[in-house]
């Protein structure tokens, strides 16, 4: 991966500092005091952590480094030569995830000769997406990198894609009843599982081991979300006994910001001592601040996985958001476009494929930004940073 390695950022030591001051911050801790033993127990967990990988595919599919969708120079000559063109169809866009997304595939593509004749959005709609993959398919792409709404409703608008000849590469997520190197490339992904864990043991952390929370998941079939949600339920209940889930709430948008502040609203005014509030991501996550803020819970800690702008100004003014695993989403469009360049050749491609979460606090978010998104922290990201 072109990023640098995660232990400049998490080395067991240094986040051991960062994230005692990210718990004991009078900005963004409640009233629970840091536990030197659940800070020594979540730091250790971390950095145990770290470069691996703790998700199985959409089929219990052992996950394979991205490195192996690489390309020798000889490849990326023959696959310049073919003149090939892609389309990406998204199950929603507009969010820094599917941007950087777009970013990593698009870059990669241009590297490769490979010209992109079409990007389309679903509004994560399954009969949406249907569409769009049968006007996709009037172009004739060669490739086609799409991560499905539904597994089931699209599964049958993705069989006439492979029918028709495109390869295909999944995001996160497979149609229902097809197979990696027969209908599809490869599947290539977060660690999603891992993210629910590291956003488990920062929220704990945070928490100082003890109190009551509440949990805003999808209440959806979709694979990776409910990877998440699993991640950071079991290490919750196994690792921190003294944290209880009190309240869970299902959003099913397309509003997920939305959704999520009424689900928190209602938490909030259901129990009054609700100490953390876990989203499944960042767009979630930011209705939950909203609900937290509308509430005067300014004590509120709320974790969650991506980092999305809102939520990264939240963690850099140390308000709010106490930590949060991130996604690789650039990474994993480079990934994605190496392994249907690939595909053009006849090379064989890893069923599953996936990058290692990155643990996301106050201290390091400036940092991790660079990591995940191959940018500089904006400068609103970089002034709202508190010292």
């Amino acid at each position: 991966m072109s990023h640098r390695p995660i232990s400049g950022i998490v080395a067991a030591a240094g986040l051991a500092a960062t994230l005692v001051l990210a718990a004991c911050s009078p900005s963004s801790s409640g009233s629970a005091a840091a536990d030197p033993g659940v800070s020594s127990k979540a730091d250790q967990a971390l950095a145990a952590l770290e470069g691996k990988v703790l998700s199985k595919g959409p089929h219990a599919e052992e996950p394979a480094a991205a490195s192996k969708a690489d390309l020798s120079d000889a490849d990326v000559t023959k696959v310049k030569a073919l003149g090939a063109t892609a389309a990406i169809v998204m199950h929603y866009g507009g969010n820094d995830w599917a941007n950087a997304q777009l970013s990593g595939l698009k870059d990669e593509f241009g590297k490769l000769g490979i010209e992109v004749v079409a990007t389309t959005d679903a509004n994560f709609k399954p009969d949406k997406q249907v569409s769009d993959l049968e006007t996709v398919l009037t172009k004739k792409p060669d490739i086609i990198v799409s991560i499905p709404t539904d597994p089931v409703a699209t599964a049958g608008a993705y069989r006439k894609a492979a029918a028709a000849g495109a390869k295909l590469v999944f995001m996160d997520n497979v149609p229902q009843g097809m197979t990696a190197g027969k209908d599809y490339v490869s599947v290539v992904s977060a660690d999603n599982y891992g993210n629910g864990v590291v956003s488990a043991h920062l929220l704990a952390k945070a928490l100082g081991g003890k109190g009551k929370i509440g949990v805003v998941f999808h209440e959806a079939d979709f694979f990776v979300t409910k990877q998440r949600y699993d991640g950071f339920r079991t290490t919750i209940q196994q690792d921190y006994p003294d944290v209880q889930i009190v309240d869970s709430k299902g959003i099913a948008g397309p509003d997920f910001a939305g959704d999520a502040q009424a689900a928190a609203n209602a938490m909030l005014s259901k129990h009054a001592d609700l100490a953390g509030i876990w989203g499944v991501w960042d767009v979630p996550a930011e209705g939950i601040m909203a609900a937290a803020r509308a509430a005067g819970r300014t004590d509120l800690k709320i974790a969650t996985q991506d980092l999305g702008k809102n939520v990264a100004i939240a963690l850099a003014k140390d308000q709010l958001v106490v930590g949060l695993g991130a996604q690789r989403p650039f990474d994993q469009g480079v990934t994605e476009a190496k392994l249907a360049a690939g595909s053009l050749l006849g090379k064989t491609a890893p069923p599953y494929v996936a990058l290692s979460a990155l643990p996301v606090t106050h201290a390091n978010v400036l940092e991790a930004w660079q990591q995940v998104y191959h940018s500089p922290a904006p400068d609103d990201l970089r002034k709202a940073y508190k010292q």
